[in-house]
């Protein structure tokens, strides 16, 4: 991913682990509560199969359509 675009994305991870805040279910290997960035950051890099710096370019709106998907639904 182009820089530009990578720069994009990561405001986008953090406005939407801002937003998801206190509302990640509790899990018992978090017990001083979950890290919402990093679930983001570790969804998207399961869902495609690289860090978001490492995606293509190409795939920059279904990555952030994902991530509206995971704000939107944060079980």
């Amino acid at each position: 991913m182009n820089k530009e675009n990578s720069v994009k994305l990561w405001k986008i991870i953090q406005e939407t682990g801002d937003y998801l805040l206190g509302q990640l279910p509790d899990h018992p290997n978090h017990p001083k509560g979950r890290n919402p960035y990093a679930h983001v950051a570790l969804c998207v890099k399961e869902k495609f199969n690289a860090s978001y710096k490492d995606i293509q370019d190409e795939k920059l709106e279904d990555v952030i359509k994902f991530i509206d998907f995971l704000k939107k639904n944060p079980n």
